[in-house]
C-alpha cells in the first residue's frame, strides 16, 4: 500500500481482470455511478474479450447502472502508470508494478459462463467494495 492521492487533484482507479468483460467492467460502472467525475475510472484486461459479458450488463442494469456501451480494453503500462489505485481481480502477475501506487487484489468469482442468479452476489460484493473505495478516496468516514 502507499499514500493516498493528493486531495487537490482527482484520484484515478484502474480495475483489471483477465478479460475486462465482467468484474472489472462492473466495478468501473459502479465507481462512475457512485463517484461521478470526482474519481477518474479506467478498466482493462490482460487478455481482453471481444465483448462485455451480457449477464454482467443485465446484472448492472438491475441496479440502474448502464455498462452496455463499454468495450473490453487491453491492459497497458501507461494505464497503470496513470492510476493512483490499481485493483486486480484475478489477473495475477500480468499487472505491472510501479512504486507509489496503491495495489489491491479483490478475490471475486468470475461471472463468465454463469447465469444472472450466480452473477448477482458477485455484483453486490463489487458494489460494497467500490463503496468503501469511494469513501477512502474521497475522505469520507
Amino acid at each position: 500500500m502507499s499514500e493516498q492521492p493528493s486531495p487537490a487533484r482527482t484520484p484515478s482507479v484502474l480495475f483489471v481482470c483477465v478479460h475486462n468483460a465482467g468484474r472489472s467492467q462492473m466495478a468501473a460502472g459502479y465507481l462512475r455511478h457512485l463517484a461521478g467525475d470526482r474519481i477518474e475510472v479506467r478498466s482493462a484486461g490482460s487478455v481482453p474479450a471481444e465483448a462485455i459479458n451480457p449477464v454482467a450488463v443485465a446484472a448492472m442494469a438491475e441496479e440502474g447502472v448502464d455498462i452496455v456501451g463499454e468495450q473490453p480494453k487491453v491492459l497497458t503500462t501507461e494505464a497503470v502508470q496513470a492510476s493512483d489505485v490499481v485493483i486486480t481481480m484475478g489477473c495475477g502477475d500480468t499487472c505491472p508494478i510501479f512504486p507509489g501506487k496503491r495495489y489491491e487484489d479483490w478475490q471475486l468469482d468470475d461471472p463468465a459462463g454463469q447465469g444472472l442468479e450466480a452473477v448477482r452476489p458477485i455484483r453486490d460484493d463489487i458494489r460494497a467494495r467500490v463503496g468503501t473505495l469511494v469513501d477512502e478516496l474521497l475522505g469520507r468516514p
